[in-house]
């Protein structure tokens, strides 16, 4: 049977089709983890101007670089699978709880103030999104945004990546098999050349590139936050040998002190309550996660389970 990829159009929210539309939101949380917003509400405009000036400061301030590591590490001639690196050239880029757009080096100025007005555009359509799931999970208007909060507000963040054309895709991963620790996931991706898969029923799955739709999916905090009920999933970037894919992923992640447990809404029944999700702050499961990332999630979520019996977080708030 050939699995159709969840596609939303995000405008039918507005019309007669809103139940419809959510259903499909709905659907594609609980058996996905994944699905592609198509006008979502960004400008195409500037989502061009982005894919425009990442491609020029890539050319102009990374590709040289990324082809000396690539000589000097004697890449091009491995004759054996590489499990320790990713084929890829990436900066970071923070929003929030304050923005490093200024300091980071390199960046022409047109370039930062693009990005800035982007990440606002993806952060309103992250929030809109929490509260679309919030909907169709039956929780509080406002839950997972307040959930996510901590004392400072959540942590926004962009990863800009590029996926050079790679001699040996088969031996070395544009980036390797992993889960998303944080929150909701918006990914601006390359239209042209493709790469990214998700794991489904045990089987690797395109996720098709399109043009100006923006690729959502679920982090391992709504895992625990829904109980289960949403999972996150596992998905890799697949090099090609010609083309660079532009990738330009943008985390919606709870603030470092945010305390995530499963939502007590959620645990009506005793079958609920006796898989219940361990209860942490946010910023230890990063610590946990960043040794850990290229592995299973569940150990991960044992491992905060152990510490959560040792430590008292103290009372779950039921508001």
């Amino acid at each position: 049977m050939e699995l159709t990829f969840p596609l939303i159009d995000f405008s039918k929210l507005n019309g007669e089709e809103r139940a419809t539309a959510m259903e499909m939101i709905k659907d594609a949380c609980e058996n996905w983890g994944f699905f592609e917003l198509m006008n979502h509400g960004i400008s195409h405009e500037l989502m061009e101007t982005v894919e425009r000036l990442t491609k020029e400061h890539y050319k102009k301030c990374m590709e040289q670089r990324f082809k000396e590591m690539v000589a000097t590490k004697g890449l091009e001639a491995v004759q054996s699978e590489i499990s320790d690196m990713d084929w890829e050239s990436t900066f970071f880029l923070r929003h929030l709880p304050e923005s490093n757009i200024a300091e980071i080096p390199d960046l022409e100025e047109e370039y930062r103030k693009v990005m800035k007005e982007f990440a606002v555009e993806l952060e309103k359509l992250a929030e809109q999104l929490l509260d679309l799931l919030c909907e169709n999970l039956g929780l509080e208007p406002g839950y997972l945004k307040k959930v996510f909060y901590g004392s400072k507000g959540p942590t926004f963040g962009t990863k800009v990546s590029n996926y050079p054309p790679c001699p040996k895709p088969d031996l070395i991963k544009g980036l390797r098999a992993h889960t998303d620790a944080g929150g909701i996931i918006l990914l601006f991706q390359d239209d042209k050349v493709s790469g990214l898969q998700l794991l489904k029923d045990e089987q690797w799955i395109d996720v098709p590139p399109m043009k100006h739709s923006i690729v959502v999916n679920l982090g391992d905090q709504l895992e625990v936050i829904t109980n289960g009920k949403y999972k996150s999933v596992m998905h890799r970037v697949i090099a090609q040998t010609d083309g660079t894919r532009m990738s330009i992923a943008s985390f919606y992640n709870p603030g470092s002190d945010a305390v995530i447990y499963p939502a007590p809404a959620l645990l009506g029944t005793e079958a609920d309550k006796s898989e219940v999700y361990p209860k942490f702050v946010f910023e230890d499961y990063m610590k946990l996660y960043a040794g850990l990332k290229f592995q299973a999630k569940e150990p991960r979520f044992e491992a905060m389970k152990i510490m959560d019996s040792t430590l008292d977080l103290g009372p779950i708030a039921t508001v």
